[in-house]
């Protein structure tokens, strides 16, 4: 014999199920949010406001410009680090806290993004690092919440290396005194096989006077055999390539650097012929993405997209499409587990996150500068496409 039901019981049976519906379809439309925190003001803003530029129209182009993922909307907030590590840390603190951003994207500088990694730990939420560049990042400082679209110093040295290593060649290094710099060089040294580093150069970041550092560099070029070059690792303010005003070339001695954004490249005019490794050019990859950022950028701005603005679009696009792969859910643990080797397409191409450390594999570019009087700026020419099968990208992080 069937059980009689009781009214009240199955009226509060019914509300129960009416409440679990109503929150489901509440959870199901509750808003991604995801925070940019970056050097909106500071001595990188220029590479920030490249940088806000891509992810907005990474986002856009990775969501069909409607903004949404399986349903809910994607709300971006943006946070300034100021480029300074102790704002930045408490920016993303906040930004995971009283903003409940479900991920967060930057920041700009290596020093910054030092001091971002553990909040990423702490709150237990995904940071992509873009566009930082230490390799400390995704190394022995790295934890399972960080994920990096940018280019590492060992990707950034791997391409360099490629330009320039070659039997007896003598290298001298100008870098920047923190992460940034001292990583470059540490991995450009790893990375020469056969060019000897014969002595390393570092100057604060905001240096404007380069003459003392440079007599140093030409001292301990001067009298060596073969080739002798200066490679420059420098972001940001001050022009170290005032340093060829000094005349060099009364030693023999020649000037090369890896990429940079186009205003920067300006100075690369002074240096027809220069060979380097570089992140981004928008004239260089060929791929449906890149056409869409070329062409969308152009008629938004009447210029042509700079080397942090592809690297934006890049971070943008993993974050949606790591979101499309988990339907929406932006639980962390489901996010890591579908993010570890996942690839997704860029303006440079294919990436792949590493499942060991969450480096992106991705294509660099050895160039050669070619002057063109159509452009302001040294025109990176390709020379050779350093895919990611050619570059033994060291892993140095301890899990």
């Amino acid at each position: 014999m069937s059980r009689i039901k009781h009214p009240a019981r199955i009226a509060v049976a019914a509300a129960l199920a009416a409440f679990a519906f109503s929150t489901g379809a509440s959870a199901a439309g509750k808003d991604i949010t995801i925070a940019l925190v970056y050097s909106k003001t500071g001595p990188l803003q220029a590479y920030g406001a490249q940088t806000e530029t891509g992810l907005k129209l990474g986002l856009e182009y990775a969501t069909g410009g409607t903004m949404m993922v399986n349903g809910r909307k994607i709300v971006l907030i943006e946070k300034d680090d100021q480029g300074k590590p102790d704002v930045g840390k408490a920016q993303l603190a906040a930004a995971y806290d009283d903003d409940k951003a479900d991920l967060a994207i930057g920041p700009v500088s290596s020093g910054v993004a030092l001091a971002m990694l553990p909040v990423a730990e702490e709150y237990k939420k995904i940071l992509i690092v873009e566009p930082a560049v230490a390799d400390s990042i995704t190394g022995d400082k790295w934890n399972k919440y960080i994920f990096r679209t940018s280019r590492n110093s060992s990707q950034d040295a791997l391409s360099n290396a490629a330009a320039l290593d070659k039997e007896g060649v003598s290298i001298a290094t100008l870098a920047q005194d923190y992460a940034f710099g001292r990583d470059f060089v540490t991995a450009f040294k790893e990375s020469l096989k056969k060019a000897k580093i014969v002595h390393e150069e570092y100057l604060p970041i905001n240096t404007t006077d380069f003459t003392a550092g440079a007599q140093r560099l030409f001292d301990a070029l001067k009298d060596r055999p073969g080739r002798k070059v200066i490679f420059i690792n420098w972001a940001g303010a001050g022009n170290p390539f005032k340093i060829a005003d000094l005349d060099p070339k009364r030693y023999g001695i020649e000037i090369s650097t890896g990429g940079n954004i186009l205003p920067a490249m300006v100075a690369y005019k002074a240096f027809p012929g220069m060979e380097g490794g570089i992140y981004y050019y928008f004239a260089i990859p060929k791929n449906p993405v890149n056409n869409w950022l070329v062409t969308e950028h152009y008629k938004r701005f009447k210029s042509p997209p700079d080397f942090f603005t592809a690297g934006g679009m890049s971070a943008g696009i993993a974050a949606v499409e790591a979101l499309k792969k988990t339907g929406g859910d932006t639980n962390t643990a489901k996010l890591i587990k579908t993010m570890e080797g996942m690839s997704f397409e860029t303006p440079k191409g294919k990436m792949t996150f590493r499942k060991e450390d969450h480096q992106a594999m991705q294509s660099m570019y050895h160039f050669r500068i070619k002057v063109d009087p159509a452009f302001a700026w040294g025109v990176p020419e390709l020379v050779h496409e350093i895919t990611p099968e050619e570059m033994n990208v060291p892993i140095r992080n301890k899990r």
